[in-house]
């Protein structure tokens, strides 16, 4: 059981591939598990793009996967002949049987319990050995109690190239200059995200956030010049993943998103990320959404918009943001702001 923190694009999927190469070599299968189907798909395209000289059978079970799919996946795991499947929570019903488990990768492993790990485990006579990941850097002292069972690694650089994120931290006051700035991006070729947040307690007031936001968007940068693409929960999953192609394939310019976007979405030629109402994220959150960008060889940048009304704690959010990238310092000034919550919950 080994737990790999390594910050955003640090090249965790590289690490749990050739994990997975190494229980394939041993006669053993291997599987990965992701929150979410968007996150699902990614991984599935990324591995099939490596696995496709090495002759390797991949597949993918989400909710959405067909029955006849289903049937023959599921007869291909029994009988071995399917060496990687990738999926979501659908890899942990009962059906989902495999000849002979070897690795379970579980990524972004905050979304998922101890039970659901537990589940996996049940998968094999012998239980597979079992490789977590996350992006969420969790502070060294409370890995070790949170995490008590898994051994640790940690990946603390990213790949020689990446150059790091500038972030900034301007008000709604200064939003012209802001929208200028875009169009310039946009003007070299590059895409933008823009992120609005996600209350809980009320979603049709966050369904008009994103929609108040998406319009006034369309009016700044109108057709045919620009071209914007919006994702929010309440899509149906096909639509979802008909934006996030649009958007991939760089057929629009600019994504509107409530934070659906903030786990695995990779698009290297995104370059800015602009938060809107900042003050309303955790900081975990907003080291995720920011490393969606900066996944190319250009300079990205991460705009954070706030109000002018901000609460102490707010403040000190943003310019940790401001003052630096490393995940692992975020989450300390994290468990400082926040207390470590219930360690027994």
């Amino acid at each position: 059981n080994r737990l790999l923190q390594g910050d955003v694009g640090s090249g965790k999927t590289i690490v749990a591939f050739m994990s997975m190469l190494l229980a394939l070599d041993n006669g053993f299968q291997a599987c990965l598990m992701a929150p979410t189907e968007i996150l699902a798909n990614q991984h599935f395209i990324g591995l099939s793009e490596l696995a496709k000289t090495l002759d390797i059978n991949i597949r993918i079970l989400t909710g959405s996967t067909k029955i006849a799919q289903r049937r023959i996946i599921h007869e291909k795991l029994e009988n071995g002949t399917l060496q990687i499947l990738i999926g979501t929570h659908a890899l942990l019903e009962d059906k989902v049987k495999f000849k002979n488990l070897g690795l379970a990768v579980i990524d972004e492993q905050h979304r998922f319990g101890v039970e659901q790990r537990s589940k996996l485990w049940k998968k094999n006579t012998i239980p597979p050995h079992v490789l977590v990941m996350t992006a969420t850097p969790i502070p060294r002292t409370l890995a070790m109690s949170l995490y008590g069972d898994l051994d640790i690694s940690v990946i603390d650089e990213l790949p020689p190239g990446r150059k790091p994120i500038q972030t900034v931290h301007r008000f709604d006051s200064n939003r012209l200059k802001v929208w200028k700035f875009l169009r310039d991006e946009i003007a070299l070729g590059r895409q933008i995200y823009i992120v609005y947040p996600l209350i809980q307690e009320s979603e049709k007031m966050d369904y008009k956030d994103l929609m108040d936001g998406y319009e006034s968007i369309s009016r700044d940068f109108p057709l045919p010049q620009y071209s914007i693409s919006i994702l929010h929960g309440k899509m149906k999953p096909a639509d979802k993943d008909a934006e996030m192609k649009r958007f991939s394939e760089g057929k629009t310019n600019i994504m509107v998103a409530t934070t659906v976007i903030e786990v695995g979405v990779n698009v290297p030629n995104a370059s800015v990320m602009i938060i809107e109402s900042a003050e309303r994220f955790g900081l975990s959150q907003l080291h995720q959404l920011r490393g969606r960008v900066g996944r190319g060889a250009e300079q990205s940048y991460c705009i954070l918009m706030t109000s002018h009304k901000l609460s102490s704690d707010s403040k000190t959010r943003m310019e940790t943001m401001v003052q630096t990238n490393d995940g692992f310092e975020i989450a300390e000034v994290d468990l400082k702001l926040r207390g470590p919550g219930d360690l027994m919950g």
